[in-house]
């Protein structure tokens, strides 16, 4: 985590999105297993109930067959009461009724009108007519029951002038058993379009079939709520259905329940009704998409993958926090005991400049208070140079700036003209320190006897960077007494010419002009990665 602080939370992320997509894609398959379970269960199951409708018209149908088949005459109150006996139950839903239409022929359209038109308000014909379509066998509907205003429409129509009905009647005529018709529009639809067949069973005179046949008894079904009776006879819901004709080249639709998708893949069963192929097609309905529960494992897999990534990365960040705080401690207890031996060192080497400014000042003073004044500036120069290097926290410090601190108590003096010039150079402290105690003794040495002890006297102090690593600085009295060289070395010149210079690592060039003093100093110029602590802090902050 420490080694891939934004990695380590992302792919803890990825994994558990991976882990959740996979779930899903388990719940998703186990449920179009289950989808696809219960859509062949209830294409079984409706498969059964529609052969079983059809079983239960064709029972009917051949009772009905066997009865009129031993009638003399087929007298409407004989097929009232057969029908009304039947006491059709919720089985035989989906069917029109039952009907009764007997064989004739050309010459015998006019008697059947009149039975027709018996107790009826308005007259029935033979539809199509002799004259639209000649023919010579005629299968007329003579009575549909229940008698509404829907199955009236049917009466008189001659059922053997369709080829669809005609290709029915004769299958079943010459296998002598109930028989579906391919798809046709029912004649009560009265110029809709809705799919219908019709179950047709032959009728003969007496007990066999040598005697002619007498007609046909028949039940009209609309399609769509035959199948809509079969399906309500299992659990319809998230299913789709549709009855094709089997036996047309194309299968043609005969109906379809309102959840049918067309193109969704489908379960396809075989249906022998009344001796007809049919194909029944059953798919799920169940919309597009996640179902709730894949919805549910999804949303809370992303929640936990998040929360989880949050948590790992606020670790991280912790841990890395912890870390740079353990380095900063161990760099700050570095650090201090950095400072602990520069203090040391620095200490050291300000008590070894005091101790040899004291020797040298106890040495070349004639009494106690020289002694006492030459030591008391020497120490106020030594100290107004740690006062400077202290507020620049012991950095570097520019050269101006020594110069600038000890020559301060001159400046305000109108009698003299002070001079300074030159690049801005750094110094590291020690070499500030040295550099700071030079000046001092030659501007004390030039306020006792050279250019600032009288009116109009000047200094001029230049410096320039010679390269990278050496500083030249030029000390340069005029308009002071005639100097001539002295009779005896003083502590200024030993301090100068012996510690200064020794802490230089440069020898000092110290003239003693007629015109005035003039001293060179050759003064290092470090880099401050040489001498300075440089303190971080655990973001990368310099303290």
């Amino acid at each position: 985590m420490i080694d891939y602080p934004r990695g380590i939370p992302v792919l803890i992320f990825i994994l558990v999105t991976g882990i959740t997509v996979l779930s899903v894609f388990a719940i998703e398959r186990g449920e179009k297993q289950r989808d696809a379970a219960d859509v062949a269960r209830k294409a079984q199951a409706m498969t059964s109930a529609i052969e079983r409708r059809a079983y239960t018209s064709s029972a009917y149908l051949r009772a009905g067959a066997a009865l009129l088949s031993t009638q003399d005459e087929v007298t409407p109150e004989l097929f009232r009461r057969f029908v009304s006996e039947l006491r059709l139950d919720a089985n035989y839903r989906g069917a029109e009724g039952i009907g009764w239409a007997p064989v004739i022929e050309a010459g015998e359209v006019e008697l059947f009108e009149n039975r027709l038109g018996v107790s009826r308000v308005e007259e029935k014909r033979v539809s199509p007519t002799l004259e639209e379509q000649p023919r010579d066998m005629l299968t007329p509907i003579l009575y549909l029951q229940p008698d509404t205003v829907r199955n009236r429409r049917a009466l008189g129509y001659d059922m053997y002038a369709e080829p669809i009905r005609r290709a029915a009647m004769d299958l079943a005529a010459a296998n002598d058993r109930p028989t579906a018709s391919g798809p046709i529009v029912l004649v009560q639809e009265g110029g809709g379009k809705e799919a219908g067949f019709l179950i047709y069973m032959p009728v003969y005179e007496g007990l066999s079939n040598t005697r002619g046949l007498k007609g046909f008894i028949y039940s009209p079904f609309n399609a769509t709520q035959f199948l809509d009776s079969a399906g309500e006879l299992v659990s319809y819901d998230a299913v789709g259905a549709r009855l094709l004709d089997g036996e047309t080249p194309a299968r043609m639709s005969m109906a379809q329940s309102e959840g049918w998708v067309e193109g969704r893949s489908a379960v396809t069963r075989e249906v022998n009704l009344a001796n007809r192929a049919m194909v029944l097609e059953v798919q799920s309905t169940r919309e597009a998409g996640l179902s709730s529960m894949s919805m549910i494992t999804l949303l809370f897999g992303l929640a936990v993958a998040s929360l989880l990534m949050l948590v790992s990365r606020l670790l991280t960040q912790q841990t890395l926090e912890d870390r740079r705080a353990i380095s900063w401690f161990e760099e700050q207890n570095s650090i201090r005991n950095s400072l602990t031996r520069e203090l040391n060192h620095r200490v050291k080497n300000t008590l070894a400049n005091v101790l040899s400014i004291v020797s040298l000042t106890r040495r070349r003073s004639d009494d106690l208070d020289e002694f006492a004044e030459g030591l008391d500036g020497r120490i106020r120069a030594l100290s107004a140079t740690h006062d400077l290097l202290t507020q620049s926290e012991w950095g570097t410090t520019p050269i101006r700036s020594v110069i600038e601190v000890e020559l301060a108590p001159y400046v305000r003096d109108e009698d003299h003209t002070l001079e300074l010039d030159g690049p801005h150079t750094e110094l590291a402290p020690n070499d500030a320190l040295s550099l700071g105690l030079a000046i001092h003794e030659l501007a004390t040495n030039a306020a006792k006897y050279g250019s600032l002890s009288i009116a109009g006297g000047s200094v001029s102090v230049r410096w320039s960077q010679l390269n990278d690593t050496l500083a030249k600085i030029e000390w340069i009295e005029s308009g002071g007494p005639p100097v001539g060289k002295p009779q005896r070395r003083g502590f200024g010149t030993d301090l100068i010419e012996k510690i200064v210079a020794h802490e230089l690592r440069h020898p000092v060039e110290l003239k003693f002009d007629p015109e005035g003093v003039r001293c060179t100093l050759m003064v290092p110029v470090r880099e401050p990665s040489e001498f300075e602590l440089r303190r971080k802090g655990p973001g990368g902050r310099r303290n």
